[in-house]
């Protein structure tokens, strides 16, 4: 069963796993389901996903119940009027805060504006020694994209030498053999945690949260994250 974190008489939202995709793809052959399937049969009727999130990524994925809020909903992502928020656990200590502005490449060739703001929550240091370094260190980020390109987040963290841990191929190979090795991970450390926007109808304002996935506080404890 799907977690259900929200609902209203036009709107779901879940709380996805990693590793779900949200509908079939044709890419992913080895995926004998969706989350748009569970949701649907879960609930009993059709379900329209209104954003996406990587099959790697957990957190907030909202549906709509109806073609028409769908796309009212879907004109208020492409505005940016739509706010979210992810967490993530990356490599390294971060900044306080900062902006990365950084063109992406889609599958098309074709050049993107990116823009995605981020603010350190937290950072530790464990006494594992990793390459030439006596320790590793890494960062709890908050993530804010103000755009929505493919795999932008995990593309930005990378871009600035913080790559988000159990990231492939966008992360480090060595951190995610050397977080396999130790921590037996194999999931994505990135968790859509806050999706806000305005009803389509009532025009009040929507803030859904999800809780972040067991594996995700599991790898916070065991890197001493408070």
């Amino acid at each position: 069963m799907l977690d259900i974190i929200f609902s209203t008489k036009n709107l779901v939202a879940i709380n996805k796993p990693a590793g779900l995709l949200v509908h079939p793809s044709p890419i992913a052959r080895d995926a004998d389901t969706s989350a748009l399937q569970l949701l649907r049969d879960q609930i009993g009727q059709y379900v329209y996903p209104v954003h996406r999130l990587d099959r790697k990524t957990s957190g907030v994925l909202l549906f709509a119940l109806n073609k028409e809020i769908l796309t009212t909903l879907g004109s208020a992502f492409q505005k940016g009027d739509i706010k979210k928020e992810y967490h993530a656990i990356v490599r390294g200590y971060i900044a306080d805060s900062g902006e990365i502005d950084y063109d992406l490449i889609n599958d098309k060739d074709k050049k993107q504006s990116a823009l995605t703001n981020f603010q350190c929550l937290e950072r530790t240091e464990i006494n594992l020694p990793f390459g030439k370094h006596l320790t590793s260190r890494y960062s709890l980020v908050k993530l804010s994209p103000k755009t929505g390109r493919y795999h932008q987040l995990r593309k930005h963290m990378a871009h600035i030498f913080h790559p988000i841990i159990g990231d492939r191929p966008h992360g480090c190979n060595k951190q995610n053999k050397f977080f396999k090795e130790h921590f037996g991970l194999t999931e994505m450390m990135l968790h859509a945690t806050t999706l806000c926007f305005k009803d389509p109808e009532t025009k009040e304002l929507i803030s859904i949260n999800a809780n972040r996935s067991k594996e995700f506080n599991r790898i916070l404890l065991a890197l001493e994250f408070s």
